[in-house]
C-alpha cells in the first residue's frame, strides 16, 4: 500500500446507499482488515445510536476501531461514548452543526467544547457549504491552534443536486482549508476515482482522485481556478499522474471520507494502475 492512500477510505458500510444490517457491517469490517489492501480503510463509521448494540457483536477479546456519527444532539452523544464499550477504540467523532441555511456558530461552539472533553478524539465539525462557512471555518481553525484536534468535514453529495458542490465551489473550500492549515473530510457522492454522470439519477458526482490531485495542486500553492479545474476533469489521464507522482508521501490536508463500499473505490485504483491487486507494491 502506498502511503498516498493510506487510511483514505472509511469504512460507512451502514449509511445510505449500501445500508448494510449492523451485524454484516461489522463481520464485513473484520474482513477488511484481515485483507491485503487493509491500509487503504480506515475505521467502522457508525451512528451513536448504534453504538449500545455492538457488544454483543465483538468477541470478548476483540477491538474495533470505529469512527462515530453524532446522530443524536450532542448531549448525549457524550454520553453515548463514555458509555461504549472498552473493546471499542472511538478514532473519531463526526457530527453537523447546522443545517443548510443556518448559522453554524452555536452548533460549532457545542462541538468545540464536547472536544475540550473528549481527551484527544478527533472531532470533524460537519459545515454546510452555505451561509456562514468561512467564519465557521475560522472558527475551527482558531479552536484547533489553541490545541484543540477538531477539523473541518463537507458533504459532496446527497439526493437534492444542490448537495453537489461545483467543482469552484470545492475548490474555494479546499482552498480556504489550506490557508488555514485546516484538515478536512468528505462525505457522500464520492463513490468513484474519476468525475463522473451517474445515469440513474443524473448528478455529477466528484471523484475522488480528482479530489486527491486537487488536494495537492492546492497545497504545492494553486489557487482555486487551477484547483477546480482538476476537479471537473473527466480524463483520468491528467489526475491519476499527478497522484501517481506522489504516492509515496503522505497525503496532504485532505484525511479521507466515508464510503458506503470499499470495493468500489478498491476496484478503481486497481483499474487506474494506483494499486496492483493485491501484490506487494
Amino acid at each position: 500500500m502506498t502511503r498516498l492512500f493510506a487510511g483514505l477510505v472509511d469504512d460507512a458500510a451502514v449509511f445510505p446507499p449500501g445500508s448494510a444490517s449492523l451485524p454484516d457491517a461489522v463481520t464485513a469490517h473484520h474482513r477488511h482488515r484481515a485483507a491485503w489492501y487493509a491500509d487503504l480503510v480506515g475505521p467502522l463509521l457508525l451512528p451513536a445510536s448504534a453504538l449500545p448494540d455492538l457488544p454483543g457483536l465483538l468477541e470478548p477479546e476483540a477491538a474495533l476501531a470505529v469512527g462515530v456519527i453524532g446522530d443524536v444532539p450532542v448531549g448525549r452523544l457524550e454520553a453515548a461514548l463514555a458509555e461504549a464499550d472498552p473493546r471499542l477504540t472511538v478514532r473519531q467523532v463526526e457530527a453537523a452543526v447546522a443545517k443548510r441555511g443556518e448559522d453554524p456558530q452555536p452548533g460549532l461552539a457545542d462541538l468545540v467544547k464536547l472536544a475540550e472533553r473528549l481527551a484527544g478524539t478527533t472531532v470533524y465539525a460537519e459545515i454546510p457549504l452555505t451561509f456562514g462557512l468561512m467564519g465557521a471555518l475560522d472558527t475551527v481553525a482558531e479552536a484547533r491552534a489553541g490545541g484543540l484536534p477538531v477539523a473541518a468535514k463537507f458533504r459532496t453529495g446527497g439526493l437534492a443536486a444542490e448537495l453537489f458542490p461545483t467543482p469552484v465551489e470545492l475548490a474555494a473550500v479546499i482552498c480556504a482549508c489550506r490557508d488555514r492549515g485546516l484538515p478536512f473530510k468528505l462525505t457522500a457522492g464520492l463513490h468513484h476515482a474519476i468525475r463522473h454522470r451517474d445515469p440513474e439519477t443524473g448528478f455529477t458526482h466528484h471523484g475522488f482522485v480528482n479530489v486527491l490531485a486537487a488536494t495537492l495542486a492546492a497545497v504545492a500553492g494553486a489557487e482555486v481556478d487551477g484547483v477546480a479545474e482538476l476537479l471537473a476533469a473527466t480524463d483520468p489521464v491528467r489526475v491519476v499522474e499527478r497522484a501517481r507522482a506522489h504516492r509515496d508521501a503522505d497525503r496532504p490536508l485532505w484525511v479521507g471520507y466515508g464510503s458506503c463500499s470499499i470495493s468500489e473505490p478498491l476496484t478503481d485504483l486497481i483499474r487506474l494502475g494506483l494499486m496492483n491487486g493485491g501484490f506487494e507494491e
